[in-house]
């Protein structure tokens, strides 16, 4: 939460864990993320999870052709695709890792798709004109796609904002593997911890993996350059 002073922390009594409450907890620590070759509760394709995903990772590209921390996010409205299966979906924004380029620490691929997408749903003069009530709402509705698994950080503002799923490709486990240092706490574990919140976010993982591992793995010595890219001083940098 922000420090601004206008800002009132709410009252509220703690309940205090029923036996019914253990019970919702149980089965909530029960639950796994849905694989790649599963389609979620909504019935969703994998070809609509696959186009969404490369989304997110081309917002990459508008950094550079060989962006070192490809961490890409693409936020997208499914009403549509529901009762439509060959309906895509609605693209609200993108988001990338910007902390390199703004010194804000926070600012992974998630967050900072949390502002874009925020700033375009209220934008007074744009596409949606939402009120802030009405934009934190609309949240609820939205699905987002992330090259990597959420960090503790980001999967905790997902869970917050509650959104109805988050969809990711390269596992945090899997970015250990090939040498980048992560917090290890899966996104599935936070959204089970986050069983008190009126939201239930739903962790689909695995999608694209094999293509997103290669997007973070040609960082390292023996990684192979994404396409468009080779390697130059110890790095890969775009053909010329």
């Amino acid at each position: 939460m922000s420090g601004g002073t206008n800002i009132h922390p709410q009252t509220t009594a703690l309940v205090k864990d029923e036996p019914s409450h253990n019970i919702l907890r149980s089965s909530l620590s029960q639950r796994t993320p849905l694989q790649e070759t599963e389609t979620s509760s909504d019935g969703l394709p994998s070809s609509t999870r696959a186009h969404w995903m490369r989304v997110a990772s081309s917002a990459n590209l508008a950094i550079s052709a060989c962006p070192f921390a490809p961490y890409g996010t693409a936020v997208v409205n499914h009403t549509l695709s529901l009762s439509n299966s060959s309906h895509p979906g609605e693209l609200i924004c993108t988001g990338v890792n910007d902390n390199h380029h703004t010194g804000n620490p926070i600012l992974h691929g998630e967050m900072a798709a949390f502002v874009n997408c925020s700033n375009i749903l209220t934008d007074a003069t744009g596409k949606y004109q939402l009120s802030a009530t009405e934009a934190r709402e609309a949240w609820k509705e939205f699905s987002l796609y992330t090259t990597a698994e959420p960090c503790p950080m980001c999967a905790g503002a997902i869970a917050w904002a509650g959104l109805r799923e988050v969809v990711y490709g390269t596992s945090i486990q899997r970015l250990i593997e090939l040498g980048w240092p992560q917090i290890e706490i899966g996104s599935q574990e936070v959204m089970d911890r986050a069983w008190r919140l009126s939201g239930k976010t739903e962790v689909v993982e695995g999608v694209l993996r094999e293509e997103m591992d290669r997007w973070f793995g040609w960082q390292f010595r023996d990684g192979v350059c994404p396409e468009g890219c080779k390697r130059r001083g110890g790095g890969c940098l775009p053909d010329e």
